[in-house]
């Protein structure tokens, strides 16, 4: 059985603490994880240690924001292995989450976890965001869409603010060095309908490793043609 005294250690130097249920979950989570990876390529983390810090543990950090609290409605797009959305579900078991991948395989590994679980209010789906943006059952349906997922942020902009209700967040969790993109997303953010409220540098506990939240409130409709499809938002950013 794996150990996660990392992330307990971790979570105590921001002030919260885990009940017991919520360490058996992070437990399973994490077996069930590294045994998965043996078959399929989910994370090239395998490390106990760094799958705390570099998984859990950076997937735990936008609390900080106090916007995950109560009962919200949110989705991860591009969730690989259900980053940060399956620690956030753990950690505050009122959200309902959807998590969203374009690889089936992830997808199947994800519903495992969810049974093993016994987690309620929480779809693990198989698709692209172009299309499922689209989708009147998940666009502007959403209080908070975050997304850890490579693309940059003009490109990840398109994919994920059509899924956000007005009034509600995109964050994109990204490095350190995020000013250039920032700048280069701006034009495309405010044709989408959102606002850049504020970049939060954090600190991974137990890790030098220094990252930041990119907070977009969602001001107005995003016009029915985006995103885009046919693989345009990455080719060619708003």
């Amino acid at each position: 059985m794996s150990n996660i005294e990392t992330l307990i250690e971790g979570l105590g130097d921001l002030g919260i603490e885990l009940s017991v249920k919520q360490k058996e979950h992070f437990i399973k989570y994490k077996d069930l994880l590294k045994e998965w990876n043996e078959k399929i390529n989910i994370t090239a983390i395998t490390d106990d240690k760094e799958i705390d810090i570099k998984h859990f543990l950076d997937s735990l950090t936008p609390i900080i924001t106090k916007l995950f609290e109560g009962k919200k409605k949110i989705i991860d797009i591009g969730t690989g292995g259900g980053f940060p959305g399956l620690p956030l579900k753990i950690f505050n078991n009122e959200l309902q989450v959807t998590l969203l991948d374009s690889l089936n395989k992830r997808i199947i590994f994800l519903n495992e976890v969810i049974k093993a679980l016994e987690l309620k209010n929480i779809d693990a789906i198989h698709g692209r965001a172009e299309e499922f943006g689209r989708t009147p059952k998940y666009r502007e349906q959403y209080d908070i869409c975050i997304s850890r997922a490579v693309a940059s942020l003009d490109t990840l902009s398109e994919y994920s603010l059509p899924f956000v209700k007005v009034g509600g967040y995109f964050i994109s969790m990204k490095g350190s060095e995020v000013d250039e993109e920032l700048k280069e997303a701006e034009k495309g953010i405010k044709l989408l309908g959102g606002k850049i409220l504020k970049k939060e540098i954090v600190r991974i506990p137990n890790s030098d490793i220094i990252h930041s939240l990119i907070i977009i409130h969602k001001i107005q409709e995003t016009p029915t043609k985006y995103p885009r499809g046919g693989g345009k938002p990455k080719k060619n950013p708003l």
